[in-house]
This record gives C-alpha cells, sequence and structure tokens, in this order.
C-alpha cells in the first residue's frame, strides 16, 4: 500500500502568493502607479535644489507692487500744479510702457490721458466716478485708483490700467510640464517594457514545458524537466514530472509483467506437450483395439482434438518465441510458387473430408522473394486452417497470383465463407493469425485483406513493391 507521504509528495504544492505569478504581475503594476506622483515630488526637488527658489519674472511686478508704487507716485503730487503732474504721468508711462493713465483735477475734469482712451467722460460726475470702480473692479485690465496729495488728501485722483497678463507668471509646475510628462511617457514606457518582458518569460517557460511533453527517452516517455520557479508554472511543471515519473514506474510494471507473462506461457506450452505426447499415443493404441461405431467415431475426435490442441501449443510456444524476439527466422530467395504447392499438397486431405474445393492458379515461371522458408510455410498453414475453420461453408478456397505494377507477382488467399471483419483479420483475429502478422512483418511483407458476405480475400506481396 502507498504510504501517505509518498501520496502527498506526488500532489504539487501550492505556490505561495508571494512567489505567485499574479502577485509579481500586481507589484509591476503597483510600482508603475507609484512613480507617477513620485516623479512630480522627485522633479519639484530637483528645480528646487538646482535652480534655487523659483521666482516668477514679472515685468512690473506684481499687482500689490503696483498698487503701492502708483499710490506712492500720487501722494508726491498736487493737483493744483497740473504741469508737474502731466511731467510725471509722461516720465511714468516710459516706465509702464503697456499701461494707460490719465487724471483727474479737484473739480472733476479730465486732464492728460497716455493714451488718449474712448468712453471716457470730460467731467467726471459722482455716478460717473462710482460706475467706473464698479466696472474696474476684479475686471481686466487691473486698475488702480490713487488721490493725489500726501495721504491721499486730495483733490483730484490719477488712475492706471494694465493688462493682467502682465501680472501672472508661470506656475512652477507651468515650468516643469515638459519634464514631467516626458518622465511620465518614460515610466510608461518602461511599465510596457516590464509587462513585455514578464510575458516572455512566461511564454519561454511554457514552450520549453510544450517541448518537454513532445520529447521522449528510449521507451516513449517524456523526459523530465528541471523546475524552473516556484510559481504556477513551476507547480505545473512539477505535476508534468510527477507524471512522466509514474509513466516510467508503470512502464518498468508493465515490462516485468510481460516478462513474467511470457515465461508463463513458454512454460506452460512446453509442459503441456509431454502430456499431449502421452495422449496421443494411448489414443493411437485405442484406435488399434476393437471399437464399436461409436467408439470408432469417438476415437477420431479425440485425434482431430489432440491435434488441433497439439497446433495451439505449437502456436503459442511460436508466439511467445516471436515475441520475446527469439524466434529464428533465416531469409534467403526462394520459388515462393513452389512453397505454396508444397504447403497446399499437405492440407489436400483435409480439405477434401472438409467439404473444401480448392483451386491453384499460379504462374509455371519461379516468384522469388527473400523469405524464411519454415516461416513462410507456417503463414499458409495458419491462413489455410484459418479458412477451415471460420470458411468451410462456403466449400471452396482460391489460391492465386495477380501480377502487380512493376511485374512482380501478389500471392492471393481466397475462400466463400461469410466473410469476417477486416478490422479483427488487421488485429490479427487470435493466435495464429497474430503470428501471421508477425512473420509477415519480420519478412518484410505486406497484406490486404479485403472480407465481405461473399467472402474473405487475403493478398501478400514483397513490402518494396507496389501492389
Amino acid at each position: 500500500m502507498k504510504p501517505v507521504e509518498a501520496e502527498n509528495a506526488d500532489k504539487p504544492e501550492k505556490p505561495a502568493f508571494l512567489g505567485s505569478l499574479l502577485f509579481r504581475y500586481m507589484m509591476i503594476v503597483v510600482l508603475a502607479l507609484f512613480f507617477i506622483p513620485a516623479v512630480l515630488v522627485a522633479v519639484s526637488v530637483f528645480y528646487a535644489v538646482v535652480n534655487g527658489p523659483v521666482q516668477p519674472e514679472l515685468k512690473y511686478g506684481n499687482s500689490q507692487q503696483v498698487k503701492s508704487d502708483w499710490d506712492a507716485e500720487a501722494g508726491k503730487l498736487d493737483a493744483s500744479n497740473p504741469e508737474i503732474v502731466n511731467e510725471r504721468l509722461r516720465e511714468l508711462k516710459l516706465r509702464y510702457e503697456d499701461a494707460s493713465m490719465f487724471w483727474v483735477d479737484g473739480t472733476g475734469r479730465t486732464r492728460l490721458q497716455l493714451p488718449e482712451q474712448a468712453g471716457l467722460p470730460l467731467s467726471w460726475t459722482a455716478d460717473d466716478t462710482v460706475r467706473f470702480m464698479k466696472q474696474s473692479v476684479n475686471g481686466d485690465p487691473y486698475t488702480v485708483v490713487s488721490f493725489l496729495g500726501a495721504d491721499g488728501a486730495g483733490p483730484g485722483f490719477m488712475v492706471l490700467q494694465l493688462p493682467r497678463t502682465f501680472l501672472r507668471a508661470d506656475s512652477p509646475v507651468d515650468m516643469m510640464a515638459p519634464t514631467f510628462f516626458g518622465l511620465v511617457l518614460l515610466i510608461f514606457l518602461v511599465f510596457v517594457l516590464l509587462s513585455w518582458l514578464f510575458f516572455r518569460n512566461i511564454r519561454q517557460r511554457l514552450l520549453r514545458l510544450q517541448s518537454a511533453m513532445t520529447a521522449t527517452d528510449g521507451d516513449g516517455i517524456p523526459v523530465p524537466i528541471v523546475l524552473s520557479k516556484r510559481d504556477e508554472i513551476g507547480k505545473l511543471e512539477q505535476a508534468f514530472n510527477g507524471m512522466a515519473e509514474r509513466l516510467r514506474v508503470g512502464r518498468e510494471r508493465e515490462r516485468e509483467e510481460e516478462k513474467l507473462r511470457k515465461q508463463l506461457i513458454g512454460s506452460l506450452s512446453h509442459d503441456l506437450r509431454t502430456p499431449l505426447t502421452v495422449m496421443r499415443s494411448h489414443v493411437h493404441l485405442l484406435g488399434r483395439e476393437a471399437l464399436s461405431l461409436q467408439g470408432e467415431e469417438s476415437v477420431r475426435q479425440l485425434e482431430a482434438k489432440t491435434e488441433r490442441l497439439g497446433g495451439l501449443i505449437d502456436n503459442l510456444f511460436a508466439y511467445t518465441l516471436m515475441t520475446s524476439g527469439k524466434y529464428p527466422l533465416k531469409l534467403e530467395v526462394c520459388d515462393i510458387a513452389r512453397l505454396v504447392r508444397q504447403g497446399a499438397a499437405t492440407w489436400y486431405p483435409l480439405w477434401e473430408k472438409e467439404g473444401i474445393e480448392p483451386e491453384v492458379d499460379l504462374p509455371e515461371v519461379p516468384i522469388r522473394w527473400e523469405v524464411d522458408k519454415e516461416g513462410f510455410l507456417r503463414i499458409l498453414d495458419n491462413l489455410f486452417q484459418n479458412v477451415v475453420r471460420h470458411a468451410r461453408s462456403g466449400g471452396w478456397i482460391g489460391i492465386s497470383a495477380r501480377t502487380l505494377d512493376s511485374g512482380a507477382f501478389a500471392l492471393v488467399i481466397s475462400d466463400r465463407g461469410p466473410g469476417m471483419s477486416a478490422i479483427s483479420a488487421a488485429k490479427g483475429g487470435g493466435i495464429g493469425l497474430a503470428i501471421v502478422d508477425y512473420l509477415l512483418r519480420e519478412m518484410k511483407l505486406s497484406s490486404r485483406v479485403e472480407s465481405g458476405e461473399t467472402g474473405t480475400r487475403i493478398a501478400i506481396w514483397p513490402r518494396d513493391m507496389q501492389l
């Protein structure tokens, strides 16, 4: 009985999750997803270390700086001296070349505009002032209104309008965007490469396992494969090796059983010959005695059965020798027509007794094949015996030669019995036909069986000749 440990050893262990293919591919995906935010942080740190703190470069400064500077300029001017105010605005226009500016005096009259602007009232009312301030809040352009005089005491005010695009700078993320997306693309390509390498490795291992399944040793058993890893494919390889080992053990057991069977058959066939010889001698002596008609018939039946039993034992012994490779064959060129006539002559009395009419149609010229003489006569005996046993109801046996396309002859043995399955005939149909198949194969002869309700036809010809 097989031990429990051995049974468990044959069963492949389930791979640990940490060593499985699923876990390894999940790690590839997780690492790819993890590196995307990690790259953004790394690029930001890289810019900070290499370039220092990123300062936005603005032409006029930010909005707070522009407002503070404009308020300071307004605090230095006095609306009571319009020429000085105009001159200062012209100087400020040189600094804020992309801005538009104007100022309004204490009476509400619009004075210098740089440049001229359509839509500005020439004389400002309270409604005009409120409406202008409301339109300018959070609008574009950015608008700064500062009262003239120290501490913005007035009267009068001056206005600066600057497009907001000059107050915005590219953020660090915007500046790093090309590098960031380039690195993300690189990570994607690395992910694709790792996935391709991962699945290529799986494919190579599966192809190696497929190749191992088709490679066999001298006994036709698959050759074991070297285990690679302890994952799912590794367990498949382990199961394959276990199957191959069981096949090898089974083949050894089958070989031992075949050897014992041949020894048993050989011993039985040899041991049965002695009592059969004694039985034949006693039946012969019994036949010489004065017997009644019923006794004489019984003796004839005993003689027929002992002869048949002797033939079966001879076939059994011959088949044992053949399957063990010990049956001697001496191939030589023989006249097949002469051998067939010689073999048929020994069967004429039995055919006549069984009511079988022989018809022999062989050419007068020799039919030369390379065969073993005794082996070929045994083939004929087994085929003729098969006709007597299974086709005597047809009352006819035909032995002829058919001319092949090459000019050579094929031996044809026919009967008019009930027919037999061509498949069964090909498999041997018993020990006698199994011996026929073996001898034909060893003498490089081919055969074809055609069987039907009108009889059976067996053709034999040399293997190197076309039928």
